[in-house]
């Protein structure tokens, strides 16, 4: 038996009751694995609240590092003992988790667990949007929206790797500091500026930046757009302040035929992608191009604080879970 947090119906933080589970053998392609850290992720939030349907009663989560215990049959990539970070489609807020082994990636020596769980997911998230989603180029300058959080702060330090111009977007003054160290050039305080948009105009000498990459939502789509360049891209991929709303196409070419495009990182990190999405990540953080920040570490009966923590958008890095 082991210990697992349980979500029997929507709701807030306070929904979470941490309980035992009981976990059967892996079945064939699946690999056991003793968590020994758990990432968070907003995609948890909106799964939560129902943003995101996921069957319930459950467990959420979709990212952690461990020890793999047992492998079903069919896996020979991974053997008991093998150090894996695994992404879920739910199931990683507990103490052990069975995850297919296509959506899994041996955690290289010079990565520890914690690292690898806080970044696995968001890291790939980054890795998606700067390489496939719009592969982002030396010399081209792209706007980062909420540039201190999890995803925002990989997507800094590794538009900076490429060469980059960075525009960074923070909502605090206390975060500007947190994305120069991150590698931004620029930095504009949401909370500070009367028009995004226009800020973003002044920098860029009236042009624009190619790709924006908007994890807020609503807040922010329309000014994310009024950013753009002439045949600008408009990457959302989140909905912190809830979902944007609808955009005709005529729109987009009026603004300058833009492209806009909403990823889902689980329709690229396929098994065909994963392992070379997770060894180009992997090689980011073992040469120090991309530092994994971890804002807090809390054990698992701490789920709702760890809930409310992330939702406040006053971390500055990851949340990660130590079962």
């Amino acid at each position: 038996m082991s210990k697992a947090v349980f979500l029997d119906e929507h709701g807030g933080p306070e929904r979470f009751e941490l309980r035992e589970q009981t976990l059967s053998a892996p079945d064939p392609g699946e690999i056991r694995v003793r968590h020994k850290a758990v990432g968070l992720n907003f995609i948890d939030i909106y799964q939560r609240k129902g943003l995101y349907p996921v069957s319930l009663p459950g467990v959420l989560g979709s990212e952690a590092a461990g020890v793999v215990e047992e492998v079903g049959e069919g896996v020979d990539e991974f053997k008991p003992g093998d150090r894996v970070a695994c992404l879920y489609g739910a199931g990683a807020y507990a103490e052990e988790g069975t995850a297919p082994a296509a959506m899994a990636a041996k955690i290289p020596d010079g990565v520890s667990d914690d690292a690898a769980a806080a970044i696995f997911l968001k890291g790939l998230t980054a890795e998606m949007l700067l390489r496939q989603v719009y592969p982002l180029k030396a010399g081209d300058t792209c706007l980062i929206h909420a540039a201190a959080g999890g995803v925002g702060s990989l997507l800094c330090q590794w538009a900076k790797h490429i060469g980059a111009r960075v525009i960074a977007i923070v909502g605090s003054a206390e975060k500007e500091a947190i994305a120069r160290e991150n590698g931004a050039d620029e930095v504009i305080i949401r909370t500070q500026t009367e028009n995004l948009a226009s800020e973003v105009r002044r920098l860029t000498g009236g042009a624009g930046v190619e790709v924006v990459y908007d994890s807020i939502g609503e807040a922010t789509f329309e000014a994310s757009l009024d950013s753009l360049a002439l045949r600008g891209h408009m990457v959302t991929y989140g909905n912190a302040s809830g979902p944007v709303p609808a955009v005709s196409p005529l729109e987009l070419m009026r603004r300058g035929s833009l492209t806009l495009t909403r990823p889902s990182l689980f329709h690229y990190a396929t098994p065909d992608r994963l392992p070379a999405m997770a060894a180009a990540l992997f090689e980011m953080v073992a040469s120090g191009a991309v530092k994994p920040k971890i804002a807090h570490r809390l054990p698992l009966s701490e789920i709702a604080e760890a809930h409310r923590l992330l939702e406040s958008g006053k971390t500055t890095g990851a949340i990660i879970l130590a079962p």
